[in-house]
């Protein structure tokens, strides 16, 4: 069985934050991970949905195959997916599971220092 779905063409995926409460649902974990949804055209979401359900009925993960901004090659645990017919096509939408980013805290000293002379 196949446990990847492949972004084979076009520019990495947008991922947009998540705050809907049924989908935080989706990440309980002992771990940190930030839940993501990503919109993708696709010749046949609904095969590709099928292909999710199949893999969480057998207890397997199923992950989204992508490129970074780098080229470099990433993967993302899938944990929901939705099949949409629109006018322009199928569009797939995935909620997937990324790493927490590192935050990184600016401190501006200078302003203080300043300040603190008389």
């Amino acid at each position: 069985m196949d446990d990847k779905i492949t972004i084979i063409e076009g520019p990495t995926p947008v991922f947009e934050g998540v705050s809907d409460g049924w989908a935080l649902g989706l990440n309980e974990s002992p771990y940190l991970y930030e839940l993501a949804l990503t919109r993708l055209r696709s010749f046949n979401s609904m095969a590709l949905v099928e292909r999710c359900h199949k893999a969480w009925n057998n207890q397997s993960a199923i992950f989204l195959h992508y490129r970074d901004r780098m080229g470099l090659e990433e993967k993302a645990p899938i944990m929901a997916a939705r099949a949409l017919e629109t006018q322009e096509g199928h569009v797939l939408l995935l909620w997937i599971r990324l790493k927490a980013q590192e935050s990184q805290i600016e401190i501006d000293l200078d302003d203080d220092s300043k300040d603190s002379n008389p």
